[in-house]
């Protein structure tokens, strides 16, 4: 859809149409503002067309093909099961575009206007929107950035060719035989174990530690357990220095202990982060909105800028670059704008890792509360103690609750293991209501249920568990 005439003012310009912004032009439409989203690629941004959607689906497609293998076990046989990968890419494609299909019947059904093409600010009302075939200049009330990120580009790693970021690796046309993944955050990870199950031999480079820097040890040791097991190489507290590609191969060199190391594969993988993308041609600069040292918008607790008309939401403000956060800051954002009094609070936030187990997390880790002064107890349960999760073949990890030890209010909870991020959702009310363990512990979960793990966490916190040795 092209927008019309150049002349109308419009209350509301939404600069991204990425899960931030989209939802943003949404909630800001139903409280009556007219919108404008601009986005020089397609309505969904990168979440939905290279990012969270079309990882989760090849994620997805990795863990049945596992499970297929795995059949036997349970008395089910399997022959002659392969592969078909560019079925595999079409149908991921299609989830695509199923959805990014919705979003724009959302537009239409708002009377949202989209164009596509670029953003030029003249001033803190005035924009000029750009692309090939038109310049149409803008008068708006206020604006909302939502740019996103774009994966860091590693000098002596320069994307393209056999050197993929994340947005190439979801789009290979065939499983490759080797792929070395520099940087074990969740994205390495995730991708990394995914090609695994599907047959890649898989050889991760982390300059930290640990893979997923962030989890504490007891959660993240399942995972990479579960990596060994599919023969990843994990190569920890490692420097990736150089690469050299042909048309066939990359070879790679990395430091280990001071040792230097070579090795050979199909394609390296660049997971080391992402970076803001408020620099080009936008001009946010000019119109004296303030950056960190990081190159991310300083927002109030509205998410406006110091220029007071412009909002910033997403990837480009501080804290984690997660989707549902900006769908949070989204809202916030259109609300503010519309005079209601709706502030970010981020203490119930989750973070999530489709690894295999799945990590979810939310409020403080054990050391984080404690960190943060609290005396606090815990509540412990192992899924393989769960019938559910038993019947499932899926029992490793555990779901683990954090509360102040004074009042027995809920701060903090992970859970490692199967499903982990549905589950997730429980402890994410819980702590956004102020539950206390008692709370959950009264709460009747149905059984057999993954869930039910929630409620005797709970219990073992309390000192009553039933299905496991008090401690």
């Amino acid at each position: 859809m092209v927008v019309g005439d150049a002349s109308l003012d419009i209350d509301l310009l939404v600069i991204g149409a990425g899960p931030g912004g989209y939802v943003a032009a949404i909630r800001a439409a139903q409280l009556g503002q007219s919108v404008l989203v601009v986005d020089k690629s397609e309505v969904g941004g990168v979440c939905l067309n290279r990012g969270c959607i079309p990882s989760k689906a090849l994620i997805s497609a990795a863990h049945q093909y596992e499970a297929i293998g795995k059949a036997s076990a349970i008395g089910i046989e399997t022959t002659g099961v392969k592969v078909d990968f560019k079925k595999v890419q079409e149908w991921k494609g299609s989830i695509v575009k199923k959805l990014t299909g919705g979003v724009s019947s959302l537009f239409k059904g708002n009377k949202i206007q989209f164009f596509q093409g670029e953003v030029m600010f003249i001033n803190e009302h005035e924009a000029r929107v750009f692309n090939d075939n038109e310049a149409p200049r803008y008068k708006f009330k206020n604006c909302i950035v939502a740019t996103g990120s774009r994966p860091i580009e590693l000098k002596a790693f320069p994307f393209g060719g056999r050197i993929l970021s994340s947005t190439e690796a979801l789009n290979l046309e065939a499983v490759p035989e080797s792929l070395v993944v520099i940087g074990g955050g969740y994205i390495g990870i995730e991708l990394g174990q995914m090609y695994a199950k599907f047959g890649t031999k898989v050889t991760i480079i982390e300059g930290t530690a640990g893979i997923l820097p962030g989890f504490e040890p007891d959660i993240t040791k399942l995972v990479h357990r579960n990596l060994e097991k599919l023969k990843v190489e994990i190569n920890t507290e490692a420097q990736a220095v150089s690469a050299k590609a042909t048309n066939k191969n990359v070879t790679v060199v990395y430091k280990v202990n001071g040792e230097e190391k070579e090795i050979t594969a199909d394609y390296v993988l660049v997971t080391v982060g992402r970076r803001p993308n408020t620099d080009g041609e936008l001009g946010l600069d000019l119109i004296g909105v303030k950056l960190s040292d990081r190159g991310l918008v300083e927002i109030d607790g509205q998410c406006r800028t110091n220029v007071p008309t412009i909002f910033a939401i997403g990837d480009i403000v501080a804290g984690p670059s997660l989707a549902h956060k900006a769908f949070y800051e989204a809202k916030v954002a259109a609300e503010a704008i519309a005079g209601l009094a709706s502030l970010i609070d981020y203490k119930a936030i989750p973070a999530v890792v489709f690894s295999d187990p799945e990590i979810a997390s939310v409020g403080f880790s054990e050391t984080e509360a404690k960190e943060k002064g609290f005396k606090v107890k815990t509540g412990k349960f192992p899924f393989g103690a769960n019938g559910r999760a038993l019947s499932l073949q899926a029992t490793e990890g555990f779901v683990k609750l954090i509360a102040d030890e004074s009042n027995g209010m809920v701060i903090g909870a992970q859970i490692v293991g199967d499903d982990a991020s549905t589950l997730i959702a429980e402890l994410g009310l819980a702590i956004e209501m102020g539950a206390t363990l008692e709370d959950i512990a009264l709460t009747i979960h149905a059984h057999p249920t993954l869930g039910e793990m929630v409620g005797e966490a709970a219990e073992a916190g309390l000192g009553i568990a039933v299905h496991q040795m008090n401690k």
